[in-house]
């Protein structure tokens, strides 16, 4: 995708700092199942800058933060379409069928992902510029 936007990605890309990325995701995951807030603002609020920290700490690119948006909006309309026909249930919906803190975890999904996915696309880059030096 930053090919063809023609942005490229500007930070240090190795499989350490991805890793990183992948621990701080889960950590924002486990805090918005394990973390006891006062109230679910509070909790939105908390993921939200969590989210956005992600970002900015990992990406900071136009187009990593285009993808969390587009990934959080999308996700979080299937997630309430699934309620609204009764696929799934939340024990306590607060925004619209789903809790509310669910786009901030789709966004900080998509970062992760579009991580892991530039990480393996400069690795198959690296591979196919290697076989067509042995050639």
């Amino acid at each position: 995708m930053d090919r063809h936007l023609g942005e490229p990605h500007k930070f240090k890309r190795e499989w350490s700092s991805v890793m990183r990325c992948v621990a701080v995701f889960v950590g924002i995951n486990h805090a918005s199942a394990k973390v006891d807030f006062a109230n679910n603002i509070q909790l939105s609020l908390t993921l939200a800058a969590l989210s956005i920290g992600l970002w900015w700490t990992f990406d900071r690119s136009r187009s990593g933060f285009g993808l969390g948006v587009g990934i959080a909006f999308l996700a979080t309309l299937v997630s309430q379409l699934l309620v609204y026909n009764g696929v799934y249930q939340y024990t306590s919906p607060d925004f619209l069928y789903v809790r509310s803190w669910l786009p901030c975890i789709f966004f900080a999904g998509g970062i992760t992902m579009g991580n892991i996915g530039r990480q393996l696309a400069m690795y198959e880059c690296k591979v196919i510029a290697e076989k067509s030096h042995e050639d």
